[in-house]
């Protein structure tokens, strides 16, 4: 005798979470009559951060709710731009997201990253920071431990980077946060910094920045004109 049944519907833009098979209108699933709805869809592949809204029978409910046979689900993606319980946003990017963190802190956006921590060390920080972790490991986001995280879109920096900036619509501030440490920058007189500069440079440039946390000095140098092309991609689409 076939067990109860469920029957899934999943966005199209949950779709990159599912199995090739499950990529269409409706997923029939076996359901063993006592799991939560959360964790059917966690099954299935995608993870509850990433997971705006449930209903059955057009009903909302919680993912803990234990649905019944024949009942038909519907699986939403978290709306965007996305409300968060920290505004403005504080990132912590994952080992694999350096580039990602580098061009946030461009803009000006609080972003924690260290290419040496471990998925436990990670939830440790985000949860003591009430920063929201950003990775690309699913298994990182189901984890029960962290507190909120989300699902970077995209294996190129520039779609990661318009991914976030479209989802969680961080204020801007370019220029303004060490690339580096995230520390924050301070104009400084080229007098102050001169002896940590090189001829060429010193003999070049005249207007700098330090950071306050780890003192590396800044100024518009060499690699400016694809800086600013990055900032200005970033900048155009919210005026």
């Amino acid at each position: 005798m076939e067990g109860p049944r469920l029957s899934i519907r999943f966005d199209a833009d949950l779709w990159l979470f599912l199995t090739p098979q499950h990529r269409r209108e409706s997923v029939p699933v076996a359901y063993d009559g006592t799991s939560t709805l959360g964790h059917v869809v966690e099954s299935l592949g995608v993870p509850l951060p990433e997971v705006g809204r449930l209903a059955v029978d057009g009903r909302p409910v919680p993912p803990s709710h234990r649905p019944r046979d024949g009942d038909v689900v519907r699986v939403l993606p978290v709306r965007r731009p996305q409300e968060l319980p920290v505004r403005p946003p504080r990132f912590l990017l994952d080992v694999h997201l350096g580039t990602l963190a580098r061009r946030l802190r461009l803009l000006g956006v609080d972003t924690a990253y260290h290419n040496d921590r471990d998925d436990d060390a990670l939830i440790r920080w985000a949860n003591a920071e009430r920063r929201l972790l950003l990775t690309r490991d699913r298994g990182l986001l189901r984890r029960r431990a962290l507190w909120l995280g989300a699902y970077v879109r995209g294996s190129r920096a520039d779609d990661q980077l318009a991914d976030v900036l479209d989802r969680f619509a961080p204020p801007l501030a370019p220029w303004t946060r060490c690339t580096a440490c995230n520390g924050e920058l301070v104009p400084v007189a080229k007098a102050d910094v001169e002896p940590l500069l090189e001829p060429g440079t010193r003999h070049n440039y005249d207007v700098f920045a330090r950071c306050t946390a780890c003192g590396h000095v800044y100024w518009r140098g060499a690699h400016s004109r694809r800086l600013e092309d990055i900032v200005a991609a970033a900048v155009r689409p919210v005026l």
